[in-house]
């Protein structure tokens, strides 16, 4: 009778462990039903490992958000090399400026994979066991991550725009396209190459005259000198190469904020492609381009009663002060909620900048049907602003 009563038992426990009038092969039918979701898939910012000689370098690598594992379609991909500030081991900071920062104000504009490998701090992107190792993170990533030998393009700032230059000489028929930020070939810890202004520069013209290159850099740089980037100019101009030089007017050694932040950039990376045959056929057309970029137009003066219809209070869309305008003399102030005051001048009658601000920041007037002006919208190269006037200040 107890040998009996335990098999009950066990034979109800059984039965709760399955659930109510469910057999086992039905609660395998709907665990089968309901699948778990499968994990999502990472994309944007990745931390990424490499061994090489026996060294452990870690580093990142960029996915755009449509990258997919599984679709096996081929990425472009971008090799970038950082500035001397961004060294170390940790494998993050050369993240924080140039084509990274780029990337994350507008990913829509770089749909490429992005490999970013980190030079230590006692090391030099100059130095060879950092050029193979770029090149060993660059394989193991376009391995990894699909991407396109045809469409592989390589660029670099200051430090990394030495050691892009170096790759660029060592291994010319890799890349579809190269761009260097404030970047040179006369390196200031050796500066004995300057002896060799005469010639070296035509050593890496010869070597990329099938390479379109285009060079960025600061008119004002002290740090990397523009002298570096106008000889490399006149090499490439001179082997018959295609070379573009835009320098920066008003710009020290950081250009590269503007450099990348140029919408004109990925497409014209994504505009070139590798010829695996073009090595056996002749030269393409030459071509170079040099041009100065202004940091701000140049300002025309308005009549005093045309900026006394902008003079006032503007509020957001929420009603929060945005901005007080005022005129002093010939010349219109802005003063923000926080009482700094900055110069606005203009562009035309309907457009403002700021001399001592933002190169690419703009307010733009609005007007109603009878000419009066209704608000300003604030746009930069991230966001745009409606700020609606809401009364009239006098003069002062």
């Amino acid at each position: 009778m107890t040998l009996n009563l335990k098999l009950l038992a066990a034979a109800f426990l059984l039965a709760g462990a399955i659930g109510p009038a469910q057999a086992p092969g039905q609660a395998l039918l709907g665990s089968m039903r309901h699948p778990k979701p499968a994990a999502a898939q990472e994309t944007g910012f990745l931390n990424r490992r490499l061994e090489l000689h026996g060294a452990t370098y870690r580093f990142q690598v960029y996915l755009p958000e449509e990258w997919r594992r599984d679709d096996r379609k081929q990425w472009p991909v971008i090799l970038f090399l950082h500035g001397r500030g961004e060294r170390g081991s940790e494998g993050m900071w050369q993240t924080q400026i140039g084509l990274p920062q780029a990337v994350r104000d507008h990913p829509e504009r770089w749909p490429f994979v992005i490999v970013m490998p980190q030079c230590p701090l006692a090391s030099f992107w100059t130095d060879p066991e950092m050029l193979a190792m770029a090149v060993a993170a660059l394989d193991q990533e376009t391995a990894e991550f699909h991407g396109d030998p045809e469409r592989t393009y390589l660029t670099g700032l200051s430090l990394g725009g030495y050691g892009a230059w170096e790759l660029a000489r060592l291994h010319p028929q890799r890349w579809a396209a190269v761009a260097v930020a404030a970047g040179g070939i006369f390196w200031s810890y050796a500066p004995e190459r300057w002896q060799q202004s005469a010639t070296l520069p035509a050593d890496y013209a010869q070597a990329l005259v099938r390479t379109p290159v285009w060079i960025f850099h600061g008119a004002d740089d002290d740090m990397v000198i523009l002298r570096q980037s106008e000889l490399l100019f006149d090499a490439f101009k001179q082997a018959g190469g295609r070379v573009r030089l835009w320098v920066y007017q008003g710009l020290r050694h950081d250009c590269w904020t503007r450099a990348y932040g140029e919408p004109e950039l990925p497409r014209w990376l994504l505009g070139h492609r590798v010829d695996p045959n073009a090595a056996k056929g002749p030269l393409p057309p030459a071509f170079a381009e040099r041009f100065l970029i202004s940091l701000h137009p140049q300002a025309i003066k308005l009549a005093p009663a045309l900026l006394d219809s902008m003079v006032g209070e503007y509020r957001d869309v929420k009603g929060n002060l945005a901005a007080n305008l005022f005129r002093q003399g010939e010349q219109l102030y802005q003063k923000n909620p926080y009482g700094q005051i900055s110069e606005l001048a203009a562009e035309s009658a309907g457009v403002f900048f700021y001399p001592n601000g933002g190169s690419i920041t703009r307010l733009t007037v609005e007007h109603d049907a009878q000419g009066h002006v209704t608000a300003l919208v604030f746009h930069d190269d991230r966001h745009e602003e409606r700020w609606e006037k809401r009364s009239s200040t006098s003069s002062r």
